[in-house]
Order: C-alpha cells, then sequence, then structure tokens
C-alpha cells in the first residue's frame, strides 16, 4: 500500500500527539546539559551523572510498570504520563525563577521523566498495536520516526536561539507545555479501547516482571537486536554529555552553534526513515534492517576529531547526517519488528523490558564514560566509544527470519 495511506481519525489524533510533544522535546533537547554547565557550572562527571542517574533510577521504578500496565487500559496511562511530566518539567523554570534551582532537582526531575518516558512508549506500542492493522504497523512507524526527525531539526536551532533571547530555562518551559497539548491530543481520540482481558483485575505477580525479558532472550531474531540496540544506544549516548562539555565549555560554542550543528544533521533522519519502507519492499525488511544497523556503528568515530570553530561545526554535522540517516533506515523497521513477533497479551511487558534495560545500560555506561572523560578528557572518551562502536555489528541477526505481516521483500 502507499506511504500516503490514511490510517483513520483516531491515529491522527495519536500521531499530532505524538508531534505536539516531539517538538518540545527536541525544542528541549540537551536542556539539563545546558542549565548544569551554564548555569550550575557543573564539570564533566556531575554532568553525566545527571544524565546516568536519572536514566538508572527512572529504569529502576519503571520494572514494576510494565506488567501492571499490561492489563490496564493504555490510553489513560498514557495522558497520565503525559501530564507526570509536564508537572516534573514545569518545577525546574519555578524554581530557578524563585533562586531555588539546584542540581538535586535537575536530578529528582530527571529520575521522574525517565520513568513516565519508559512507561509512555510501552503503553503507546501496545496502544498503537491495537489501533492500526499489522499491515499497516511499517506505515505508522514510519510516520512517527519522519515527524521525530522533522522536529529534531526544527527544535534545537529554535531552542538554542530562545535560551540565546531568553535564558536557559525557557525550552524547559515549552516542553513542559508540549506534554499538556499532548495529553489533550490523546484525550481527543475518543472511541473504545479493546479490554485488556480477564487478566485485567489480576494482581500482579512476581513472574511477570521477568516475562518481557524471557520473551526477547528466548527469541532468535529480538535476542540478537535487543543486544545490538543496547550497545549501540549506549555508546551513542555517553557521548551526549562528553560533546555538552567540549563544545560548550572548551571550545566556547555558542548555544545556537550547539543546537544547529545537531539539527541540520536530522534532515538524514527524515530521508532515512522516508526511504525505510520502500527499501524493505525492495530488498526485504530483515536485509535492510541488518545493512543499516551496521552502517550507523561506522560513524561516531569521527566525532573524536571534533574541534572549535566552523571546521568543528562541519565535522559533527557531516558525521552526525551519516549515523541519523542509517537510524532513520533502521529504527521503524526494529519498531515493527518488535511488535510483529510479539504476542500482544506481552506487547507492554516486551517494550518495558526492552525500554529499561536500555535506560539503566545507558545509564550506567553514562556514568562509567563520564568518570574515564575525567581521568583522560572528553576527546579521548568519545573517541573510545568510537571504536567500540566498530565492532557492534557483529551483534546483529543473522540469516534468514519470518517475515513481519504486511511487509514487502524476501525478509531475508
Amino acid at each position: 500500500m502507499a506511504g500516503g495511506r490514511t490510517l483513520g481519525r483516531r491515529f491522527g489524533w495519536l500521531w499530532a500527539s505524538f508531534a505536539v510533544s516531539s517538538y518540545g522535546t527536541w525544542l528541549g533537547y540537551g536542556a539539563f546539559p545546558l542549565i548544569a554547565v551554564l548555569v550550575l557550572h557543573s564539570g564533566p562527571a556531575q554532568v553525566a551523572a545527571l544524565a546516568a542517574v536519572g536514566r538508572a533510577v527512572g529504569a529502576v521504578l519503571a520494572v514494576p510498570l510494565g506488567p501492571w500496565l499490561e492489563f490496564r487500559h493504555k490510553r489513560p496511562v498514557m495522558v497520565a504520563m503525559d501530564l507526570i511530566r509536564c508537572a516534573a518539567l514545569a518545577s525546574v523554570p519555578a524554581a530557578y525563577a524563585l533562586d531555588r534551582l539546584g542540581f538535586a532537582q535537575l536530578l529528582a526531575v530527571s529520575v521522574v521523566v525517565s520513568a513516565a518516558n519508559i512507561a509512555f512508549t510501552s503503553a503507546g506500542g501496545a496502544y498503537l498495536n491495537a489501533l492500526v492493522p499489522a499491515e499497516d504497523l511499517i506505515v505508522a512507524n514510519g510516520r512517527f520516526e519522519t515527524t521525530m526527525w522533522t522536529s529534531s531539526v526544527v527544535g534545537p536551532p529554535l531552542g538554542g536561539a530562545a535560551i540565546g533571547m531568553f535564558g536557559p530555562l525557557t525550552t524547559v518551559l515549552a516542553d513542559s507545555a508540549s506534554y499538556l497539548l499532548s495529553a489533550l491530543g490523546l484525550r481527543a481520540i475518543g472511541g473504545t479501547e479493546p479490554h485488556p482481558g480477564p487478566a485485567g483485575a489480576r494482581r500482579l505477580r512476581a513472574g511477570d516482571l521477568l516475562e518481557g525479558w524471557r520473551h526477547i532472550l528466548g527469541h532468535p531474531v529480538l535476542r540478537p537486536l535487543f543486544l545490538n540496540a543496547l550497545t549501540v544506544n549506549g555508546l551513542i549516548m555517553v557521548s551526549e554529555p562528553l560533546l555538552a562539555v567540549l563544545l560548550l565549555g572548551h571550545f566556547g560554542f555558542a548555544p545556537w552553534q550547539y543546537g544547529l550543528a545537531f539539527a541540520l544533521p536530522c534532515t538524514g533522519g527524515l530521508i532515512g526513515s522516508r526511504a525505510a519502507r520502500p527499501l524493505a519492499a525492495r530488498f526485504g525488511q530483515h536485509r535492510v534492517m541488518v545493512a543499516a544497523g551496521a552502517l550507523r556503528a561506522c560513524w561516531p568515530i569521527g566525532l573524536a576529531f571534533v574541534g572549535p570553530g566552523v571546521p568543528g561545526i562541519v565535522l559533527i554535522v557531516v558525521v552526525q547526517f551519516g549515523l541519523v540517516t542509517c537510524c532513520g533506515v533502521f529504527n521503524p523497521l526494529l519498531a515493527t519488528y518488535r511488535l510483529t513477533l510479539t504476542d500482544p497479551d506481552r506487547v507492554v511487558r516486551t517494550l518495558s523490558a526492552w525500554s529499561v534495560s536500555s535506560s539503566a545500560i545507558i545509564a550506567a555506561m553514562t556514568a562509567v564514560w563520564g568518570l574515564l572523560a575525567d581521568l583522560t578528557g572528553p576527546r579521548a572518551a568519545v573517541a573510545l566509544a568510537g571504536v567500540l562502536l566498530l565492532g557492534t555489528p557483529l551483534l546483529l541477526p543473522r540469516g534468514g527470519v519470518p517475515r513481519p505481516a504486511g511487509v514487502g521483500g524476501s525478509g531475508s
């Protein structure tokens, strides 16, 4: 079917809610590291800890949420998570206005937002799976991916400009407002949601906490994809706070330059997400996913050579463009695989286990790389992450696999 197929009014509201929160998130891209560096004058270890602690504690809090959400209606949960994120983020500019903002509050807000992100993503994946026919999932995931990359092109430069004109807390306030608008959009979807089933009223059992991991690790395709995603995402994300320190602190980049350097390459993600389905239809989803997954590991090593001024910005743009183009192809195909290779009654637990693991791994690796940066400097730590990424294609699944429903091509 054509990529322009109409998926209905209810999907339209879901997509609009995703879009407004995505634009808010990217408008506030790197806001907490910016606040930590420019307002609280934090060093590399503190900036890394800000990312690590929020993800780690948020992941721990989210562990029991997956099994609990599996047997609950998903849309009310998504609305609640939006409102929680709205309130948590709004507390930061409020504290700043009262001259009470401290590093501890940034940590606490990071924890709350991280846990809410995991719960929202898990419930949202299950809700999409019930809302959209299986043959349209790759179209829907492609539209979400395209929207995310479009917002990532527009958001950071506008956020950098807003910070320059109105101060560093402006984008946090805008991000908070975007979650409120997202919640209103989700409420507007209307209609009825399929009942979670007779298990909806049952009590949470200890075994439910591990069901998501059992499914992932026992599946011949999901297991290698899971291990690859954890490793790649962790090694990519460890560089984010280190680059903030390097570019904003050592090289003296202005906030708008920092935002622009990471926004322009996101056009590659837009291109990749638009190309994902046609490529999968022609060459097979599995083949395209593995190729894109391997190619995305080749780019980040270039960030180790970044320098001050225009040459540094150009290098970042080139490297990030290659990286996000490959991610733009890979991500919607991976998202479709996870949904189509998972039974409906365990989707939330599977997505929750995936998100919790990702957050925990990123948190642990970010903390380690923060300490490493204190010992060796940010550039050396970024270089090590790039070198290790070169070996991650070995974790991708090999050989032919069952083709998810609705995807063209051979699937092998």
